[in-house]
């Protein structure tokens, strides 16, 4: 085992019980949350992947994009099969995320903000 390794991915928010609900079912996760903790909320997959979202409570400001204003610091990109990607992209958007930055055919990617602004990514892989 390494000295280092990665924990959890941790994203603000100003709701972490809505936030949590996007990227479990958008994942296919499941949602670990402690009833008696409305600041904190985990999303568990396979091989201990762990997404948590913390609540900010006050002044949430969602990155900018593509502005640098509020910049993104932190991505997400999710690989889905070239034949999978419009069914991804509709459940995407059915859950709440807003398309921002279309494949434009050569960089094999779609950006969307989620709920809370967070800007991830489809990314057109092979598998």
């Amino acid at each position: 085992m390494a000295v280092i390794e990665l924990g959890v991915t941790v994203l603000d928010c100003p709701d972490p019980r809505a936030l949590a609900a996007f990227y479990a079912e958008m994942l296919g996760w499941r949602v670990a949350a402690d009833e008696d903790d409305e600041e904190w909320v985990e999303v568990e997959g396979p091989r201990g992947r762990t997404l948590a979202f913390q609540q900010v409570a006050e002044g949430y400001r969602p990155p900018s994009w593509p502005g640098q204003e509020r910049p993104q610091q932190l991505h997400l990109d999710f690989d889905v099969r070239r034949a999978d990607i419009d069914e991804a992209e509709a459940k995407v958007i059915r859950l709440g995320a807003k398309l921002v930055q279309p494949d434009d055919g050569i960089r094999n990617f779609r950006v969307y903000l989620d709920p809370a602004g967070h800007p991830f990514c489809l990314c057109l892989c092979e598998r």
